[in-house]
C-alpha cells in the first residue's frame, strides 16, 4: 500500500504522511531528510533520540554508504540530554547518537552538538547551549505519549529557551524500558525549549505505534495548550508528520 498524504485546510502548514508500517515510515522520513540535505551544502540538522527515529537514522546511514548523502559539512543540534549523565554512559543521548548515526557517517565531531548532561551548573549549560544553536534548516521530532516534544513536558505554560526539566512520572515510566529499572532513569533533563524548536525553518515529526495515537490526535486536532506541548506545532508554517497507520488511527479531520 502506498504512503497516503493527508491535509487539513485549517492547518495549511502541516502535512501528514501515513505509511503502512514502521519501516515504510522510516524510509519516507529519510527521503525527506535526505532530499533537504541535498539542497544545501552546509545543512543544519536538528535531531531527536528515542526508539522511533532509529529506523530513520539507519536509512540515512544506508544513503551515506550508497554515496547519496555527504555529512562532511553538516552541523547538528540535538534536542535534549538527560541530567546528570556522562557522555560515556551508554544511556546518554550523546552515546546514542554516535552509536546510531554519527560514528557511521562522515560527520565531523566538532560539528555535533548536544546539551552537556554532566555540567556542574545545568542552568548555565542551558544558556550556553541556547546561545550556540544556529538557525536549524530541519528539526526532527518525536512525540511522547503525554504529548511532549524534546523534553518539554505538559505544563501550565510554554517554556521557550533551552532549560532544565523535571521529568514527569509518565516520561520516566515510558523511558524505563531503556534501563534495567525505572529507578535508574534520570529525573531531570536539559531540553531545547518550545521557542527554540519553533525557530527551525522546517520540522519533521516521526510517530510510530498505537500508544502514540492519542497524543498525536490531541496535538493536531485539539487546542493549542501547554498541557499538550506538541500542539504548539499548529502555529508553525512548515511541518511534516510521518506516521505509521497505528499511530494515525485516531486522526479523523485530515483528508
Amino acid at each position: 500500500m502506498k504512503n497516503e498524504l493527508l491535509t487539513n485546510p485549517l492547518l495549511p502548514g502541516i502535512r501528514f504522511w501515513v505509511c503502512e508500517d514502521y519501516y515504510a515510515m522510516s524510509r519516507k522520513a529519510a527521503a525527506i531528510v535526505g532530499g533537504a540535505m541535498q539542497q544545501k551544502n552546509d545543512f543544519v540538522l536538528g535531531l531527536a533520540t528515542g526508539s522511533t527515529p532509529v529506523g530513520l537514522y539507519q536509512e540515512l546511514v544506508g544513503m551515506y554508504e550508497a554515496g547519496v548523502l555527504d555529512f562532511d559539512k553538516v552541523r547538528t543540534f540535538n534536542l535534549d540530554e538527560y541530567y546528570p549523565i556522562s557522555r560515556e554512559d551508554c544511556q546518554s543521548y550523546y552515546y546514542f547518537m554516535f552509536d546510531k548515526l554519527f560514528s557511521r557517517v562522515n560527520i565531523k565531531k566538532e560539528n555535533v552538538h548536544l546539551p552537556d548532561g554532566s555540567a556542574p551548573d545545568p542552568e548555565a549549560a542551558c544558556k550556553q547551549y541556547e546561545a550556540s544553536i544556529e538557525p536549524v534548516d530541519l528539526q526532527v521530532l518525536g512525540i511522547g505519549s503525554n504529548g511532549h516534544i524534546g523534553f518539554n513536558e505538559p505544563s501550565d505554560s510554554f517554556i521557550y529557551p533551552t532549560h532544565v526539566v523535571n521529568l514527569t512520572a509518565n516520561t520516566v515510566k515510558d523511558n524505563s524500558r531503556f534501563f534495567e529499572s525505572a529507578d535508574q532513569v534520570p529525573r531531570k533533563a536539559l531540553s531545547m525549549g518550545i521557542g527554540t524548536i519553533m525557530r527551525a525553518k522546517s520540522i519533521l515529526m516521526v510517530v510510530s505505534g498505537r500508544n502514540k495515537s492519542t497524543a498525536l490526535r490531541e496535538a493536531f486536532e485539539g487546542g493549542i495548550v501547554p498541557q499538550v506541548p506538541a500542539s504548539i506545532l499548529q502555529l508553525h508554517p512548515n511541518v511534516t508528520v510521518v506516521t505509521d497507520r497505528e499511530a494515525a488511527s485516531q486522526i479523523v479531520s485530515w483528508t
